[in-house]
């Protein structure tokens, strides 16, 4: 069969699983992930694992539009209003989860160079979940303007706790000092080249609408730039997250009529998410779930208590509405792409520990893609910010 039979099978699947989610008020996006794992390599097997494999340029394009759309929510205007409170509750947020898991996983006498990696893998956010919740849901309120910077910003955190944590692990493993500059200095410039990288194409599409005037061309253009930023981030081992958004952030800032671009690629993009999940959830072995034991069922509950914990605690010290305070920690409990991505890299960076992180997130991906998107839809629906069946 052709991958185009397939791709068929996968969305038919995706949209056919929505109508029993809708009966039981279950978001589109768990529907989806069942529909992947129903569908996947570990169950009907009506979708192989090669065949899945083929479609992960579907799952990192996805991402990079993923991560353009959030880019709307760092547009100045947004940020003067609740910049610092974003970037202090996404700091505790990551930063508890990462120290939590480090310290209980330690205590209970699991290798340390194991913990720490553990822990940096704790810090990401799926931001892909939480944003299709709230255009399913049509959410808006303080928690919806609140969340989306903190979920599209805890990603640069993530990956630099697990270029600082891979450091320390490998030197721990290998017996090697502590290296200021590969440690700390080297993972903070990928991040800012990153940034740079994306800001550059984000100006060059801004000035391109001058001269392009059609609502086509200006999407088409987007979309291009979408597309060569993940490619530029995979030639040179930088963040696709990061690039995308930069350039989101910097056209959404410089073109007063952005947003109805950004609306029109939302609307051309929502089949590409519908894939991007149904392939994610083919991706997931139940099966490795009774393998993880202790170790992994620590990880799913000590990391959201970190990002429960961190969110509420920082929401308190900016005085933030009690339905931000309350509720952001549960909408941070997805977690799949970011994650899954670096626990790879650590199977071929520290393979005497790589396996066993692997199936630990991969497990905990299970229960936070399934449980995630009922966790956010909870929140908004208790903050009052639903406004859509």
């Amino acid at each position: 069969m052709s991958d185009l039979y397939y791709l068929g099978i996968m969305i038919v699947a995706g949209l056919l699983l929505t109508r029993i989610t809708k009966k039981l008020h279950l978001p589109n996006v768990t529907a989806y992930i069942i529909a992947g794992i129903i569908i996947g390599p570990y169950v009907t097997k009506l979708v192989s694992a090669e065949v899945v494999e083929v479609f992960d340029v579907i799952t990192t394009v996805a991402l990079g539009f993923i991560a353009f759309s959030i880019g709307d929510e760092f547009k100045i205007s947004t940020l003067k209003a609740i910049g610092k409170t974003a970037l202090l509750i996404t700091l505790f947020e990551a930063v508890t989860a990462v120290i939590l898991v480090d310290i209980v996983t330690m205590l209970l006498g699991f290798p340390k160079p194991l913990c720490i990696m553990l822990g940096a893998l704790a810090a990401s956010t799926a931001p892909a979940a939480t944003l299709l919740i709230v255009r399913q849901y049509k959410a808006s309120g303080p928690l919806t303007n609140m969340l989306l910077p903190v979920v599209a910003a805890d990603d640069a955190i993530g990956l630099m706790a697990y270029s600082i944590s891979v450091s320390i692990a490998q030197g721990m493993v290998h017996h090697e000092e502590f290296h200021f500059v590969n440690t700390l200095l080297v993972p903070l410039g990928m991040i800012v080249l990153a940034l740079v990288v994306g800001g550059i194409l984000g100006l060059i599409v801004a000035i391109s609408n001058r001269y392009f005037l059609s609502h086509g061309n200006r999407m088409t253009i987007c979309m291009g730039a979408v597309l060569l930023g993940v490619a530029i981030g995979d030639r040179f081992g930088l963040s696709n997250l990061l690039i995308c958004m930069a350039i989101g952030a910097v056209y959404a800032n410089l073109r007063n009529d952005a947003e109805r671009i950004l609306g029109y690629i939302d609307d051309w993009t929502y089949p590409l998410f519908l894939v991007f999940f149904v392939v994610s959830g083919a991706e997931l072995d139940v099966y490795a779930l009774p393998k993880v034991g202790l170790l992994g069922l620590v990880y799913i509950i000590v990391r959201f208590a970190g990002k429960y914990l961190g969110s509420f605690t920082a929401a308190k010290i900016c005085k933030c509405e009690p339905v931000v305070a309350n509720n952001i920690g549960w909408a941070l409990m997805p977690q799949a792409g970011v994650a899954i991505g670096m626990a790879s890299l650590v199977v071929r960076q520290l393979p005497d520990y790589g396996p066993q992180i692997q199936t630990v997130i991969l497990s905990a991906t299970i229960v936070y893609e399934v449980l995630g998107p009922l966790a956010a839809k909870y929140a908004l629906s208790k903050a009052g910010e639903i406004h859509a069946n």
